[in-house]
């Protein structure tokens, strides 16, 4: 049997999960794809070890003893924008869109495969090291100029910073991806499933709960009127 292609440069994930079976064998999955893993078994733990280790990504568990796993993502939102995993063992809305709310970057509903859990992860990781080759934007008019302003918005995606009216954003690795999106096609309707597939790197399943919620958050930085919704078909960047 040949062995999983390695993780890159062998990052670490910090594995909040209260099933000791489920966490013990997502553990030696994440391992053998090359992971540094760390776990905890409950959420107030697991904050506790993000603040020690300081992974590379977390991938937590929706229900949890102590500090669960939509408490845990928000007080881990308000230290860090470290891409965030969240697993929920029903997939029900309100556990969904309760996580995406409070920051996370994506969800998988349990039991998931092997494959598809360690793909999901990887595609956070590159989202997180992400760097455009090429200027995005309206007013980026050459390779020297990496500049695109948008009313009061600005992006310089040299430096992979985002400021609105003069003050730097803090956007998630999933928002700053998106928000390039938008701006490389400014006034073009992006559909959802589109925004899936190059910000998620997600096949379309019907599900575009994960590109809404985003979307939301993404509007209460930059300005609730930056970002147009076109009915039936998505959105667009106002130019």
């Amino acid at each position: 049997m040949t062995n999983p292609p390695q993780a890159p440069s062998e990052a670490h994930v910090l594995l909040v999960e209260d099933d000791e079976v489920i966490r013990n064998t997502v553990r030696m999955v994440l391992e053998r794809y090359g992971f540094t893993v760390s776990t905890a078994g409950d959420g107030l733990t697991g904050l506790e070890l993000f603040r020690e280790t300081n992974p590379d990504l977390l991938l937590l568990d929706v229900m949890l003893p102590d500090l669960d796993g939509i408490g845990l993502c928000r007080r881990i939102r308000e230290l860090s924008l470290a891409p965030i995993l969240m697993m929920s063992a029903r997939g029900d809305t309100l556990d969904v869109v309760s996580g995406l709310e409070a920051g996370a970057d994506d969800y998988v509903v349990k039991p998931c495969e092997s494959a598809i859990l360690v793909a999901r992860i990887r595609s956070l990781l590159r989202r997180a090291s992400f760097a455009p080759a090429a200027t995005a934007g309206s007013r980026a008019a050459n390779e020297e100029d990496s500049t695109a302003t948008f009313g009061d918005l600005t992006i310089d995606t040299r430096g992979m910073e985002v400021s609105r009216a003069g003050r730097t954003l803090a956007l998630t690795p999933t928002e700053l991806r998106m928000l390039l999106e938008f701006a490389a096609s400014p006034g073009v309707v992006l559909e959802r499933r589109t925004l899936l597939s190059r910000v998620w790197d997600h096949a379309w399943h019907g599900d575009t709960r994960v590109v809404d919620l985003h979307v939301q958050r993404l509007r209460a930085k930059i300005g609730a009127d930056r970002i147009e919704t076109v009915r039936g078909f998505g959105y667009k960047l106002r130019r």
